[in-house]
């Protein structure tokens, strides 16, 4: 076998793999047209928390962000401010509406997504990759994951809120 059929067979091998890797990585749950990653954790005020190492990413769900509309402005929590689980720590606006940002685990903010301030709609263009919120150094997290939602009980959530926003839309 010649050296470039060699190196074309692991290239096209490799792509396949990482192929398959990406898709394992980005599997995202789709509800009514919404989507949530499967590897991260969501707060019933539609903000989500994924665990990486030993701090937590936060940001909005797809469907907040959907409801809301072009975002617009966003006051982010400042870096070393203590968070409480549930509790508001920022604020986002779009051309329709006004809403607080809650904090979908407790700790001290490490980082704060300085891209938002330029360009706020991030948050709609990408939630859970470049929309990011802010990372935490949770104080409390295997206790306050037990509140947060995966999976089905995302779904039957996700569902009711779906039927609540059509029932107000009426």
């Amino acid at each position: 076998m010649s050296r470039s059929l060699k190196s074309t067979c692991y290239y096209a091998a490799f792509g396949v793999y990482s192929l398959k890797k990406l898709r394992k990585e980005s599997f995202a749950m789709e509800i009514e047209g919404y989507y949530f990653p499967d590897d991260i954790y969501y707060h019933k005020e539609h903000y989500w928390a994924k665990v990486e190492g030993d701090k937590v990413t936060m940001g909005t769900s797809d469907f907040a962000q959907k409801l809301a509309g072009q975002i617009v402005y966003v006051e982010l929590p400042s870096i070393g401010r203590s968070l409480e689980q549930g509790k508001p720590c920022g604020s986002m606006e779009s051309g329709k509406w006004v809403g607080r940002i809650y904090a979908p685990v407790s700790g001290k903010v490490e980082v704060s997504n300085q891209d938002l301030e330029e360009t706020p709609e991030l948050i709609n263009e990408s939630p859970y990759e470049k929309g990011w919120i802010c990372k935490i150094s949770p104080s409390n997290l295997q206790e306050e994951l037990k509140t947060l939602m995966k999976g089905d009980s995302l779904k039957e959530f996700i569902k009711s809120e779906i039927e609540r926003v059509k029932k107000m839309n009426q």
